[in-house]
């Protein structure tokens, strides 16, 4: 049973923490990415001269796109999960806060900016772990504070690009970076491993039960975090490479025999269910470009946006579509339209970034440009009908 706050129903934008924290993700996922293109593509030099552009492209896409997503499905979930009212009103609103002005502060200039940066940005894990984890401890649910761990995770990955950053840690932006990349793709794997195959049984227009098989539960998560860590440390102690291939090929086993346990020629008349099929199997291809990069010259780069274009930003649109309207009171079994479209950019942007450049290569620049494109109207167009619903109340008139 749920806790209902007697609150009265008052701005409803700080009910629940999907709201701001998906309003992040959407309406600032199309404007961090038309920033990457204005510095990529149209040569802006807006950063610090010690803070190169790419890597505030990655950090963003990590530590502020993603990481906005995975909080305001944490803090909502959390609530269902205990019963407790998780954050609203004037703390959620601090929190969000403390999240948009890391945003704002890598462009203020000045001496002492890098260092308000970085303590501003990863504070915010911290109070979102706490905020997250109070409810869980309430209710004496300790099996979920695994997500705490992710955040907690997430919180010393970004400690330590900052570190990187300032020339304290030797390569420290790359330990950063792909610390934050593996644990949002490992809490997208344990989230989904909830989710995806529920959302399946329960949208389908006939019966069918997901398979899930306990072999897969048990070793693929354990096996992803020693991926994770062979294939960070890698550049510091290179046979480790050998160990990142071993374990890639494996992942890309289990991670497909899930997926053909969840499949169901029905789910392509679903939009809100392909969408998280799809953003699942760039998963599985994301692990066969990592082998290719180790053994056959395909560029690493490739097989990260593999992940994060394809996995992360596809699975996370997805999720926001679907939780908005459930938490809004709306028929999740009747999505709008528009949907359709804006899945298919982002599926297509996904291509252009990944696929098309391994066969052509010397076009790189413009299939770049294409996909940043193709993300910044797909990320508007959803926006165009979601921000009404989350910045306005229940359509149900309850509280959330």
């Amino acid at each position: 049973m749920q806790i209902e706050p007697t609150t009265p129903i008052k701005a409803p934008f700080l009910h629940l923490g999907f709201r701001p924290f998906f309003l992040a993700g959407i309406v600032g996922g199309a404007i961090l990415v038309a920033l990457w293109m204005g510095m990529y593509v149209m040569g802006w030099q807006i950063l610090p001269d010690n803070y190169p552009s790419i890597t505030w492209h990655a950090h963003e896409m990590v530590y502020g796109y993603a990481s906005a997503v995975v909080t305001g499905f944490l803090l909502t979930a959390v609530k269902n999960w205990t019963g407790i009212q998780t954050i609203h009103h004037t703390p959620l609103l601090g929190l969000f806060s403390i999240w948009l002005l890391a945003r704002f502060l890598v462009f203020v200039p000045g001496s002492w900016s890098l260092i308000s940066l970085a303590i501003v940005d990863c504070s915010f894990f911290l109070f979102a772990m706490l905020a997250y984890s109070y409810p869980v401890i309430k209710a004496r649910q300790w099996h979920q504070l695994a997500f705490s761990g992710k955040l907690l995770f997430l919180f010393i990955g970004n400690v330590i690009f900052y570190l990187g950053l300032a020339g304290v840690i030797h390569n420290g932006t790359h330990y950063g970076l792909y610390i934050g990349l593996y644990t949002i793709v490992a809490t997208i794997f344990n989230m989904g491993r909830r989710i995806i195959p529920f959302f399946i049984a329960k949208g389908l227009d006939e019966h069918f039960e997901p398979k899930n098989y306990s072999w897969v539960d048990a070793s693929s998560l354990w096996l992803f975090l020693t991926f994770s860590a062979a294939d960070i440390f890698t550049p510091v102690y290179p046979p480790l490479r050998w160990l990142s291939a071993l374990l890639a090929a494996v992942l890309l086993i289990l991670h497909g025999v899930r997926l053909i346990g969840w499949y169901h020629k029905g789910i392509w008349k679903k939009p809100l269910l392909w969408v998280l099929y799809i953003g699942y199997g760039w998963f599985v291809f994301a692990f066969v470009l990592k082998l290719l990069s180790l053994f056959a010259g395909v560029s690493p780069f490739l097989s990260v946006h593999a992940f994060a274009y394809g996995g992360i930003a596809i699975i996370t649109l997805g999720m926001m579509a679907r939780v908005t309207l459930g938490h809004t009171g709306r028929n999740v079994f009747d999505p709008p339209p528009i949907l359709i479209p804006v899945f298919g950019l982002l599926v297509v942007g996904a291509i252009v970034r990944v696929i098309l450049p391994l066969f052509f290569t010397n076009n790189y620049i413009y299939w770049v440009g294409l996909a940043q494109v193709l993300w910044i109207a797909a990320f508007l167009l959803l926006a165009f009908v979601y921000v009404p619903m989350l910045v306005k109340a229940r359509i149900d008139g309850r509280y959330g």
